[in-house]
């Protein structure tokens, strides 16, 4: 892939692809409902995915605001008590590392699908690499004073990935 693809599709996938915000979100609320024993209607559930995917787009880059945004998403079904909020500030951190492993699997597929629209991906050697073959493995460039060709790699023939 080329750099450029990959430059333009990863800052704006964590401005506007927050899958795992997104999924957080509606879990989230759904799950307050239950715990509350607050029944919710199918009306109630396209609302609440409707609103968390407005309002995951605002949440790029802000530590904790997770739960501010998740308040203003229960707000917006009011039989839905606000209170049920104390239930998730336990495990917020643990679900913000699932949300940050999510968003990153999701921009890493984006761009994926960008470069594969554009033919900007080199189908065999993708290939290659993603069956771990010898020839072509990741070979981190590290300055080498012994390798007398002033190449980057100094590590044999595998070329780098």
């Amino acid at each position: 892939m080329k750099d450029s693809t990959v430059g333009l599709v990863i800052p704006t996938g964590y401005s506007f692809n927050l899958d795992g915000f997104s999924i957080y979100l509606t879990l989230a609320v759904i799950f307050i409902a239950q715990a509350t024993n607050t029944p919710l209607s199918l009306h109630d559930l396209i609302v609440v995915v409707l609103v968390s995917l407005v309002t995951s787009k605002g949440a790029h880059g802000i530590p904790g605001s997770a739960i501010v945004i998740l308040a203003a998403t229960l707000s917006a079904i009011p039989a839905i008590p606000m209170l049920g909020l104390v239930l998730i500030l336990p495990m917020d951190w643990f679900v913000g590392i699932a949300r940050a492993v999510t968003n990153l699997i999701g921009n890493c597929v984006a761009t994926v699908i960008g470069a594969v629209w554009e033919n900007d991906i080199d189908r065999a050697r993708a290939h290659r690499v993603l069956n771990q073959d010898a020839d072509y493995r990741y070979v981190p460039a590290v300055p080498d004073a012994s390798n007398e060709t002033g190449g980057a790699h100094g590590h044999g023939n595998a070329p780098a990935v």
